[in-house]
């Protein structure tokens, strides 16, 4: 690598040092082999699928995508685009797979086309079928393969034979409204589902989604660069607006259909199913409200469903990865919010107390269950930022990842893989264990960063808010103040302290511009507690503002922090705290970088902005008190006026667009100075080289300039 390589670039050419490290790891039951995604180094985009072979000690290559498309570009449908814009997905070649219940038989999709690998002996095949392929899976018993080919659910033979349409759009149901086998926009934006059927243990039918879209709003999006391109058209669900109507069927092979009923009316959200030789298929359905759902079991020959759990919550529900799910024996096991902490519940007990935050269910054996947590309210080594892989048994609780980090594992039979982020080395590390023995590595081609992050972790203010602060690598004390750039995400779904190095990465370059930079996690973010998530109901804007500024004042106490040259920068909900910050608070916050805001509200969809705001039409002013542009911040002559960068893309579908140009066109009206930057093509991901680059630079020059560094 050449060493005058500049971090903007090597960060946007390694796709934020994503590239060439091992991912979407898979065990086969009898412990012989692991199967993973990566390409072929650090700068690559396109991930080949390999195969660790656990006897040998070898790795081999199980399908070669520049081989099997006889390197050919690929070509993406708009089905299979949509797909990876909501699971945040920039790579290229193999970027997901799907595997039979013994690993023998892997399916995936390579530009539209349906291909199919045997790991055990390194073969892969393009089976000749309807296209343009989306989201295949073998059946358990590996015989069959299903996918998803215009609206339409199809299912053949694991040679390619027998290809028939299982689900699809009926008369009555054309215009592209109506698909089969695909989830919604909420579901797979926000709810965390992004599967629309489901295979049966015995691969003699499937649970299937019929989604129906015709009632949303639509939207439309056009490309202001070429105006000679039609505007693409977007069923949005916006706040208070129709969802999606879903609908669960079981299909057979033998074409018999039957309809799964539960009160969708009440229950709208399908949010979870899971479907195991333990038990009967489950499902997790939510009210729109999020204030309760119910854990329903499905009978396979009626459709008939039957409650087995029902949780209620004033203030709201989360859904958890990996539940709810079966144990071996028939018990249900969840995740649940008991006492004041997030627990892990086997049946009618609590496995776990307030000393663990239970963020996932990575696995369920018959003698455990493997878990993923942060440290609770009543830990008594609280580890900041810390995620670690625990086993939970009826005796208790053990903990199989090593050092501080933030760890995560995957387990099939007597072998768990567990991946590893450490705040003292950049990437991932991946141990193979077997019966908890080590058993082997596999090896990351991950690139270096140019530089190293140094920040140090700690905790502010009485509410002990988890912050990083970050100060320029040549600084020494007594150097003197240093003008402050607030980083944070800083809402829900999104923590940025974590005890890993490549996180603050980007954070550690901005110090190096000369700024003392901090991150701080306050409420609404996740991994502390249950109450400390919730807080911000009602009132995201105020909580999350104030945890910063209640941040950045108590750490000038300890740190060098110059309060009177304070800028912020931000994504996301990160860009509409930046911007409320200068606006509501240009007291305390000086200049703001922007970047992709949600400016109002009624403007983003359903299910996340109701769950915190409630609906808009029994909560107006809560919308209105929560909006950039109807808040007050943008009235009153006494407020100054700060420097504030706007940035959006243009082809942004979460965020659209016209939650800037509203924004700009409001404080152009009140008379406040302001700069917009538009990305043509850009959508909420910033892939592009040449975009992720110069943006690190502009938002640089920018801060710097509104500070008076330059």
């Amino acid at each position: 690598m050449d060493g005058q390589l500049s971090f903007p670039r090597q960060h946007a050419r390694t796709q934020r040092f994503t590239l060439g490290s091992p991912r979407s790891f898979t065990v086969s039951p009898d412990g012989a082999r692991v199967l993973f995604l990566r390409s072929r180094s650090g700068t690559d985009r396109q991930n080949l699928l390999w195969v660790h072979d656990l006897d040998e000690g070898t790795e081999r290559i199980a399908a070669d995508p520049a081989a099997l498309l006889g390197g050919g570009a690929e070509r993406l449908s708009d089905a299979e685009r949509a797909r990876r814009e909501r699971s945040r997905e920039g790579s290229a070649g193999v970027v997901g797979y799907a595997v039979d219940r013994a690993v023998e038989r892997v399916a995936f999709a390579l530009s539209g086309r349906l291909f199919t690998a045997e790991p055990r002996t390194g073969e892969a095949r393009e089976l000749p079928v309807e296209g343009p392929v989306v989201d295949p899976r073998p059946s358990p018993d590996g015989e069959h393969v299903a996918w998803v080919a215009r609206g339409a659910l199809r299912v053949a033979g694991a040679d390619g034979s027998g290809e028939r349409v299982l689900a699809g759009p009926g008369e009555g149901e054309a215009g592209g409204s109506v698909g089969y086998g695909l989830a919604e926009f909420v579901a797979a934006e926000e709810m965390d589902r992004s599967r629309g059927y489901w295979w049966s243990p015995e691969s003699d039918r499937l649970l299937v989604a019929r989604v129906d879209d015709s009632p949303v709003r639509r939207w439309w999006i056009a490309d202001p660069a070429h105006p000679d391109r039609r505007p693409a058209e977007v069923a949005y669900p916006a706040a208070g607006t129709a969802n999606a109507e879903v609908t669960l069927h079981l299909v057979g092979l033998d074409g018999s259909r039957v309809p799964v009923e539960w009160d969708r009316a009440r229950y709208p959200y399908l949010a979870r199913v899971h479907w195991s030789a333990a038990g009967p298929p489950l499902l997790l359905v939510q009210a729109r409200d999020q204030r309760t759902q119910l854990c329903l079991t499905v009978d396979p020959s009626t459709g008939a469903t039957t409650v087995l759990h029902a949780d209620e919550d004033p203030v709201w529900l989360d859904l958890f990865p990996g539940v709810p799910v079966w144990t071996p024996d028939g018990r249900l096991v969840r995740i649940a919010d008991e006492g004041g902490a997030r627990v892990l519940m086997v049946g009618d007990r609590p496995l776990t107390g307030p000393q663990l935050h239970i963020r996932a269910v990575l696995d369920v054996t018959a003698e455990d269950v493997l878990v993923t947590a942060s440290a609770g309210p009543e830990a008594e080594a609280p580890g900041l930022g810390e995620i670690h892989v625990h086993r939970v048994t009826e005796l208790g609780v053990e903990r199989i990842s090593e050092g501080a980090g933030v760890h995560g594992a995957v387990r099939s039979g007597p072998v768990t893989v567990v991946s590893s982020l450490s705040p003292s080395a950049p990437g991932v590390t991946v141990r193979l264990l077997r019966d908890g023995k080590p058993a082997g590595t596999v090896l990351s081609l991950a690139e270096e960063p140019v530089l190293t992050a140094r920040p140090r972790l700690t905790e502010a203010g009485e509410r002990r808010i988890p912050c990083a602060v970050l100060l320029p690598s040549g600084y020494r004390d007594g150097d003197g103040p240093l003008p402050v750039l607030m980083d944070p995400y800083g809402g829900p779904h999104g923590q940025r302290v974590l005890a890993a190095h490549n996180a603050y990465l980007t954070s550690q370059w901005f110090a190096d511009q000369g700024f003392a930079v901090v991150v701080a996690d306050g409420r609404g973010t996740p991994g502390r507690s249950p109450s400390w998530e919730k807080a911000i109901a009602g009132d995201p804007a105020g909580v999350t503002l104030e945890d910063q500024v209640t941040a950045v004042r108590a750490l000038a106490e300890s740190f060098p922090l110059d309060l009177g040259r304070v800028a912020i920068r931000g994504w996301s909900y990160g860009g509409y705290l930046a911007a409320l910050a200068v606006l509501r608070r240009p007291d305390v916050f000086h200049a703001a970088v922007s970047g992709a805001p949600v400016t109002d509200w009624l403007l983003y969809d359903t299910h996340y902005s109701e769950r915190y705001l409630g609906h808009p039409d029994e909560a107006p002013a809560v919308y209105a008190a929560n909006s950039l542009i109807s808040g007050g911040e943008l009235s009153g002559a006494a407020r100054e006026n700060r420097p504030l960068m706007l940035i959006h893309g243009l082809a942004d579908d979460n965020v659209v667009a016209a939650h800037t140009l509203r924004l700009s066109s409001a404080l152009l009206a009140a008379g406040r100075p302001h700069e917009v930057l538009p990305l043509s093509g850009v959508t909420h991901m910033t892939p592009q080289e040449q975009v992720a680059e110069n943006l690190l630079l502009l938002q640089a020059r920018f801060l710097r300039r509104s500070l008076g560094l330059d």
